[in-house]
């Protein structure tokens, strides 16, 4: 029996229409990445560009495909099925035609991380070591560290919180003490932009008072030591910060200043 090209290829023409038939055109993804906080995801679907049926062919929740019924105009992604505890992490993909208008997740906000923490202990020693314990940390979120200084909260640095659930996590972070009393704290910051705040620490250090700052200042200002400083103008625009025990003043224009450091705040004038 002689067979010509066309024949030998005619079931490979046939197996290719099979899978383009069963197979969604041109598919893409949406993909949500998180911490599991409760609540389940809701999406509002669009029709196949064919106009039959909808653009969502199947959604996973870290790698297993749901029973969820995607297959109509809205579903619910129910994430309280997959044996999630509350801060696990999270991955969804939602599979979709690109025929079609691309489906809507309603709130992909649940799947951030909430600022959950509760304050075991904390406590601060005289050189500024900071310790805290927390428990119930829903997701990883960043621990600001501030000192109260200057009648006000200052930022001091940063520490990566842990994020996991039913344990008690430990922290530490080295704070720079102004003489006398000292207060600080922690704090969360999540996608609701509202702060959490831990009570606050407070240690009485051995440093001497800074001191060294004139009435009138020309070119710079020297300190008795190095400490924490912030120089403003009249309108109250920050115009030099850091942590030294020199302040070069000669670029400052003439007129009256405000100097924030160690535990003080002055005046003073720079002459020229």
């Amino acid at each position: 029996m002689i067979m010509n090209h066309k024949t030998l290829f005619a079931p490979f023409l046939l197996l290719l229409a099979l899978a383009i038939s069963v197979s969604p055109a041109f598919a893409g993804n949406i993909v949500l990445e998180g911490n599991y906080q409760g609540k389940n995801l809701y999406v509002k679907n669009t029709f196949a560009g064919v106009g039959v049926g909808f653009c969502v062919f199947e959604v996973t929740v870290n790698g297993s495909v749901t029973t969820d019924e995607w297959n109509s105009s809205a579903f619910e992604i129910d994430l309280s099925i997959h044996d999630l505890d509350p801060g696990d992490q999270v991955v969804v993909v939602i599979k979709h035609k690109d025929d079609c208008a691309l489906p809507k997740v309603l709130n992909p906000e649940v799947l951030n991380p909430k600022s959950t923490f509760k304050t075991v202990s904390i406590n601060a020693s005289a050189d500024g070591m900071l310790k805290w314990s927390t428990t119930d940390e829903a997701g990883v979120l960043t621990y600001i560290v501030e000192q109260y200084r200057w009648n006000k909260w200052v930022y001091v640095g940063e520490v990566e919180g842990m994020g996991r659930t039913g344990k008690t996590n430990n922290y530490s972070f080295q704070v720079t003490p102004h003489s006398g009393g000292n207060k600080v704290r922690v704090k969360q910051i999540d996608y609701s932009g509202v702060p959490r705040y831990s009570p606050s620490a407070e240690l009485t250090s051995s440093l001497s008072q800074v001191t060294g700052v004139p009435a009138k200042v020309d070119d710079k200002i020297s300190f008795s030591a190095e400490t924490m400083y912030e120089v403003y103008d009249i309108h109250g625009n920050i115009v030099k910060r850091g942590f030294s025990a020199e302040i070069d003043a000669s670029n400052l224009k003439k007129g009256i200043y405000y100097l924030n450091y160690d535990n003080s705040t002055v005046e003073f004038m720079k002459k020229k």
